[in-house]
């Protein structure tokens, strides 16, 4: 089987997945990394099951309060664990010219946090000392559709994906799953890929509708993901992925205590991916993982990605 026909198969494993905390805090929608190796190329026509596990440890600046939910506090040290299931469906069909993808999905997780400081009352005059919260849950339902047009070794995409509240969320909790108001994200990007090389860049932008429990609404959010990689066989390829995220609006409501809060975060780091047989089905794994550096007004760490792909159409 030629290395396209596999790659059919195996792209919607790059499908995004989110990491839904409170909205404030630095933390939004969209989850730097959604995009990786390959994100422009069409896909296989029919059903597909991706599965996607995300694991990230970050820390705020241990010197700087940061409003989170209902709470400013100082020194957040925070874990999460999620499982991502995608049913996706790839029109047979062209859509102006385009393959047509549509996705539903939703998260099941475990998030840990730890501070050393919890500011209770306005601008820091009531303090309590350090103190921690586990919670596990449901997520937020993410709803996403894609447009992919290949012209040779050029490939293009537009996209928009959205949040449907439904999550666990608290405002007066450390850590969250749902994000606690709505979102809307879009953009597009390009591929080139030659069967031997390729490299992706993918940009958007995200709305953040205001979250009504405590009066606070995120700025836009523009980020662009990176990937370039060389396939050293027909089954397996090897390369780097990359972001950059940058608020571009600043923060609003009576809740934005801090003002703005303009946030931003980068990161860089390894990828590998491989097809393999299951049965008579050809499945897709890509691993992924990074360092981010570079942050303001938002918790910085690392991550990692794993994510298969289950094909349902053959």
């Amino acid at each position: 089987m030629t290395t396209g026909n596999r790659l059919a198969l195996g792209l919607l494993a790059l499908l995004p997945a989110m990491l839904a905390q409170a909205d404030n805090g630095g933390i939004g929608f969209w989850l730097p990394g959604q995009f990786g190796a390959l994100a422009a190329v069409p896909t296989e026509p029919g059903w597909s099951l991706p599965l996607i596990y995300y694991h990230a440890h970050a820390k705020d600046d241990a010197s700087k309060p940061v409003p989170r939910g209902g709470l400013t506090t100082v020194g957040l040290d925070a874990t999460a664990d999620i499982l991502f299931a995608f049913p996706s469906y790839t029109f047979a069909e062209p859509l102006l010219g385009a393959q047509a993808a549509l996705a539903m999905g939703a998260a099941v997780a475990r998030s840990e946090g730890s501070v050393d400081l919890t500011l209770t009352g306005p601008r820091g005059r009531t303090v309590s000392g350090s103190t921690d919260d586990t919670l596990k849950g449901g997520s937020d339902l993410y709803v996403m559709g894609t447009l992919k047009w290949n012209h040779g070794v050029h490939n293009f995409i537009a996209y928009s994906m959205g949040d449907i509240p439904v999550g666990a969320y608290d405002p007066n909790r450390l850590v969250n799953i749902g994000l606690g108001h709505a979102a809307l994200d879009a953009g597009g990007g390009y591929t080139y890929f030659d069967k031997k090389n390729e490299f992706s860049a993918v940009a958007g932008l995200t709305y953040n509708w205001e979250n009504s429990d405590i009066d606070y609404q995120n700025g836009v959010d523009a980020h662009l993901d990176l990937s370039a990689s060389h396939f050293i066989n027909d089954q397996t390829h090897l390369g780097l992925v990359g972001y950059v995220y940058q608020q571009v609006t600043g923060d609003s409501g009576s809740g934005a205590t801090f003002g703005d809060f303009k946030s931003r975060v980068n990161g860089i780091g390894p990828q590998a991916g491989h097809f393999f047989k299951v049965g008579k089905d050809l499945w897709y794994a890509n691993l992924k993982g990074y360092y981010e550096f570079d942050a303001k007004n938002r918790a910085e760490g690392w991550n990692t990605w794993l994510s298969v792909v289950i094909p349902l159409s053959n």
